[in-house]
């Protein structure tokens, strides 16, 4: 055995989740071979990856390598977070790796919902998170999320510090105006705000930024897709038609700016009487499956009608922070984990981009 031969066999090896080989996606780092020994160190490309698929793949590491003589194999697993640096027209944003988009075609489908519970379900996978209200004249994010440990405020050079939510970092419009007050602004006012939002908040160094979009196709999606890049957006639709015709629409806006679909989301899917568990579909069933399949992106899940989910958004303590063994966090943790992975699968799939080139003219 040498390091060769080591590295031809871990070419064979497939990702559980990513469905390539770790040689080609770039999730082994290094192979050291010392006689019968075999050192393998790999990049787990975000902290969502489940414990049950990362030790599926130790195993199957190891498979490859005691067929080709290793007697003991030894692997180390550091989750690197997956990212493509910015290009230099869009170096905007500072700090976070990779920008989500929860998005919908219309209001009232629960996208706030599943963008907080998003956010907090990969800041309890283990990843450093974000959440960007960017629904200027809506902003539901400060009620959904309750008072703030640490309040939005202005450092000694005029940068903007981000709420802290239960070690999520929060921004929003809401926090910088009476919440009984509207925003009564024209397009290039909230694209200055997005502006401000993106370059002036101290984000720090994040794996995942997610941004809440307002409903529809508007100034504020095609605001964030000029100034940042987004690695992808889940969209949010409940089962009905009337729901489903507007998120096709959102889905092309998206397209034509050259924004992967990550995933849909069903919210409000069904709801199950507590008393004695029969599902009624109140507003269908099943649209936002069929819809994923006719645009061949993936169907993230089902978030059921649930008045925990509800009690939670309207207390200010999101269901995956009230409820961490729920069955609906489990769902929502679901959803993170098939995002990230996504996300990583987009990215180590290209040729990898050097930082310094992305950020030279």
């Amino acid at each position: 055995m040498n390091e060769t031969s080591v590295k031809e066999a871990l070419a064979k090896v497939i990702d559980p989740l990513l469905g390539h080989d770790i040689v080609t996606y770039r999730v082994l780092r290094t192979v050291e071979v010392q006689g019968d020994d075999v050192l393998v160190r790999l990049d787990i490309p975000t902290h969502a990856y489940p414990l049950v698929q990362r030790k599926e793949l130790q195993g199957r590491i190891t498979k490859a390598l005691e067929a080709i003589g290793a007697k003991r194999v030894t692997v180390v697993a550091d989750v690197n977070t997956a990212f493509q640096p910015a290009p230099s027209d869009k170096a905007t944003l500072k700090g976070p790796k990779n920008v989500i988009a929860v998005a919908a075609g219309k209001g009232g489908v629960g996208k706030s919902t599943v963008a907080v519970n998003l956010a907090l379900s990969l800041l309890k996978h283990g990843a450093k998170v974000g959440l960007l209200d960017a629904d200027v004249f809506g902003p539901s994010i400060p009620t959904m999320l309750g008072t703030p440990e640490v309040p939005a405020s202005a450092s000694k050079d005029s940068k903007i510090i981000p709420a802290l939510h239960q070690g999520l970092k929060v921004i929003s419009v809401g926090f910088f105006v009476d919440k009984d007050e509207a925003v009564v602004w024209r397009g290039p006012m909230v694209h200055r705000l997005l502006q401000q939002f993106l370059g002036d908040v101290e984000w720090g160094d994040l794996d995942y930024l997610v941004c809440d979009l307002p409903p529809g196709t508007g100034d504020v999606q095609l605001s964030l897709s000029q100034l940042i890049p987004i690695a992808g957006a889940v969209m949010v639709t409940t089962p009905q038609e009337v729901a489903i015709v507007d998120v096709v629409k959102g889905i092309a806006m998206f397209e034509k700016v050259e924004i992967p679909i990550l995933g849909i989301v069903e919210n409000m899917s069904y709801y199950k009487c507590p008393a004695c568990g029969h599902n009624d579909e109140i507003f269908s069933h099943g649209g936002g499956k069929r819809l994923a399949q006719e645009v061949g992106t993936d169907f993230f899940g089902e978030i059921p009608i649930d008045t925990r989910i509800r009690f939670g958004g309207d207390a200010g303590v999101p269901i995956v922070a009230s409820s961490p063994d729920s069955e609906h966090t489990l769902r929502f943790m679901d959803i993170a984990t098939k995002a990230a992975i996504k996300i990583a699968a987009g990215v180590l799939s290209k040729p990898k981009r050097s930082s310094r080139l992305a950020v030279i003219k």
